[in-house]
């Protein structure tokens, strides 16, 4: 009978938590999750001696991406949130390797977290500073979870050519 209420609650939680799928602001922050997830499994599968691994010369390696990933979700949603970035370094440059890519990347997701949050509906032409002018917080946190998925889709490459299969490709 334990398991089953400790199921329910879990259940029960979960469900309170997710994201309203029929609003714009919880299918963003629904696509943020995805993305999150994937992202940080792909990190975590990949083995550290292909974080180095450059298809090709002249683009970034795969711990360079993910370092990217997390400088701009940082960046993203700072501007979101009006608050000051909380990350003082460049990730891409100055943390090279898994334990520390992985960490920053979970930082970095989690400070989104509370942008996606603090979204609703009723917010969406809400601005916010971001690069040379103001943009709508929506439109931004859209552009977010669009440059994520994008460097996510070089993640894919770049393990399915070490011969890993991607999370989003796992059944």
């Amino acid at each position: 009978m334990k398991k089953l209420a400790l199921v329910s609650l879990t259940a029960a939680l979960a469900f309170a938590q997710a994201p309203n799928l029929k609003s714009a602001s919880g299918y963003l922050a629904q696509v943020q999750g995805q993305l999150k997830n994937n992202v940080i499994k792909a990190a975590e599968k990949m083995p550290e001696e292909s974080y180095g691994f450059k298809p090709s010369h002249d683009v970034r390696s795969f711990a360079q991406l993910l370092g990217h990933i997390a400088n701009a979700e940082f960046n993203f949603c700072a501007a979101v949130l009006g608050e000051k970035n909380p990350s003082t370094v460049n990730i891409e440059k100055d943390k090279t390797t898994k334990a520390k890519l992985v960490a920053s990347l979970k930082d970095a997701f989690a400070f989104c977290e509370k942008a996606y949050a603090a979204m609703s509906d009723d917010k969406i032409n809400e601005t916010a500073k971001f690069g040379q002018g103001e943009r709508s917080k929506f439109g931004v946190l859209a552009f977010n979870n669009a440059h994520t998925n994008e460097h996510y889709g070089n993640l894919v490459t770049y393990m399915r050519i070490r011969g890993f299969v991607p999370p989003s490709s796992e059944r």
